[in-house]
């Protein structure tokens, strides 16, 4: 039997493959295998949407409205700023926003929660109990069940409901009825059709619009590019400037109707993992760093490093959403210490999964990203004010239908 390291290798390797970074005779032979199993995943995906456009798969409409933010490929196209800047910018405006999350990776409670009904008082049932990350004032939940994203979304939005579920029916429902949210973010929800979305925002990564080009498990498509169409607004993320003329030309044959927004994810501070200490960024320039971080495209992260100036002397990966254990940080501060790295930087998603190394020899920040609008404010400013109007509950029978 693998041991958890093997696994981890093995899954990183895979990673590897699958964002085309793997080189090699191995590596060639898996993506043959790979490709025939893109053909079934594609009919499979197809036909599951079929079944929701021709209603025999059921919808359920929540009475409310429901955000969707997502994106057509896996991993990196910068959706957790996305959907706190959301949820900020709904929440000043006076709106109660939960954001309903799957939870990837996350662990099952030993013990549900326990919940009292606002109405009667009584407890609220285990079927019925989703995992309350944060009902707007603190942490209810430690990282490890709630997953990294919605644990660092809960620590970041004060006043901002985060619950977790597979069943996101169920997380809705709960958040409507116990925690009075009017507004529901569905964190990476392209694809989960159980709930009727009112609109729906897709992400393209500037720097790999359409993924590898592939469909999963070949490569990082989770839907054609065509299926764009059901998208009410298209977020362009990580742009180095406005003005992306021939990506929107690409984007316009999938979806010529769709409001486009571009934006960029920037580098804000520098923040101490375990003391809070915040350093500006030019602290960075001219310093030897070390990077640790287990996120979809490390590529990106490093690239901002350098931009600052930073001096990478290397860069530890990891599979996406790693749990890093005391001996990876133990291991890893050994090896700053004997390259005589000035400083070590990992991202804010790795930062609430990261242990203290016992000997704290170099000190740890993460780099702080948040989402500016490069090109339509004013699309995002009638986008927030829509949102915002929609104060009563939303008639199922007045939801428009879009082609799924």
């Amino acid at each position: 039997m693998m041991n958890k390291e093997t696994l981890e290798d093995l899954e990183q390797w895979g990673e590897d493959v699958i964002f085309g970074r793997a080189k090699g005779f191995r590596a060639a032979l898996m993506c043959c295998v790979l490709r025939g199993f893109s053909w079934l995943y594609r009919a499979g995906v197809m036909h599951r949407l079929r079944m929701f456009r021709l209603g025999f798969k059921d919808q359920a409409y929540l009475g409310t409205t429901v955000i969707s933010i997502g994106n057509i490929t896996v991993g990196g196209t910068g959706k957790t700023p996305v959907v706190e800047l959301f949820s900020k910018t709904l929440r000043d405006r006076g709106r109660k926003v939960a954001i309903l999350s799957r939870g990837y990776k996350s662990k099952k409670l030993e013990e549900p929660q326990r919940w009292q009904r606002r109405s009667t008082g009584e407890l609220v049932s285990e079927e019925e109990m989703p995992k309350v990350v944060s009902a707007g004032v603190g942490l209810e939940l430690d990282v490890k069940y709630a997953g990294d994203e919605p644990y660092m979304l809960a620590k970041n939005l004060d006043g901002v409901a985060v619950v977790v579920d597979k069943d996101r029916v169920k997380g809705g429902k709960f958040a409507i009825e116990e925690l009075d949210s009017d507004i529901l973010l569905l964190d990476d929800g392209m694809q989960f059709l159980k709930i009727a979305h009112t609109i729906d925002v897709v992400l393209v990564d500037s720097n790999a619009p359409f993924g590898t080009g592939a469909i999963l498990p070949r490569g990082t498509l989770r839907e054609p590019p065509k299926n764009l169409c059901r998208a009410d607004y298209i977020f362009i993320t990580k742009c180095y400037q406005a003005g992306n003329a021939e990506l929107i030309e690409k984007i316009r044959k999938h979806n010529p109707v769709a409001e486009i927004i571009e934006c960029t994810h920037g580098p804000k501070h520098l923040e101490n993992v375990f003391t809070g200490e915040i350093l500006p960024l030019d602290f960075l320039d001219g310093k030897y760093v070390a990077a640790i971080s287990g996120i979809a495209v490390p590529e990106s992260f490093e690239e901002k490093l350098t931009d600052l100036g930073a001096n990478v002397l290397f860069h530890r990966t990891f599979a996406d959403h790693h749990s890093f254990s005391q001996k990876d940080v133990d291991r890893f501060m050994r090896r700053c210490v004997r390259r005589d790295a000035d400083i070590i930087v990992t991202t804010e998603k790795d930062a609430v999964r990261f242990p203290k190394p016992e000997e704290m020899d170099v000190e740890v920040y993460f780099l702080r990203i948040e989402v500016d609008i490069l090109s339509g404010e004013g699309v995002w400013e009638n986008l927030v004010d829509r949102v915002c109007m929609s104060k009563k509950p939303v008639d199922p029978l007045l939801l428009y239908e879009k082609a799924i």
